[in-house]
């Protein structure tokens, strides 16, 4: 039975390998300081109200921010933030630097992204070593109409337009 489970680890890794997400930002304030990782699960979960989900690693160093705030911000990226999304996913020097400022309830908001949004955490539903929250959005702006930064098969990548005819 272990060697069925691990072929279906191996299936299950090298499908969501080949599955295209975009690239985000996940902030919080947690007792004054920033807190912050890239993310590749935000999903609209309801247009009335406004909602999004995000799914994190309870063993994240942001965890306990997310554990704890009652706000939260989700940046979505665009081509141009490759460099950012690198920063927040594999540096601890994530806000050193001018590149965000304190947003509403004081969430941490990054410059020159497509958008944000800030919500309040609705729920935070545990599951092993992982968490899905839920969030309703109480701010927002967009910011620019660039091309989505989206990560597949283990890179960076852009979406690509289709030929064609209706």
């Amino acid at each position: 039975m272990a060697s069925e489970s691990s072929g279906f680890e191996q299936t299950f890794r090298e499908m969501f390998r080949r599955h295209a997400a975009g690239v985000a930002i996940i902030t919080a304030n947690l007792n004054g300081k920033p807190f912050g990782f890239t993310a590749t699960s935000v999903a609209s979960l309801s247009a009335e109200p406004p909602r999004f989900t995000f799914n994190m690693a309870r063993s994240s160093s942001s965890w306990p921010a997310v554990a704890n705030a009652e706000y939260i911000g989700v940046h979505m990226l665009g081509l141009e933030n490759q460099a950012l999304a690198n920063r927040f996913a594999r540096t601890r020097d994530r806000f050193e630097g001018d590149h965000w400022e304190p947003g509403p309830h004081e969430v941490p908001i990054l410059k020159d992204v497509s958008g944000w949004l800030v919500g309040k955490i609705q729920m935070r539903l545990s599951f092993e070593n992982n968490a899905v929250v839920v969030v309703e959005v109480v701010d927002g702006q967009v910011v620019g109409d660039g091309v989505p930064l989206l990560y597949h098969s283990g890179a960076y990548s852009q979406p690509a337009p289709l030929d064609y005819e209706i």
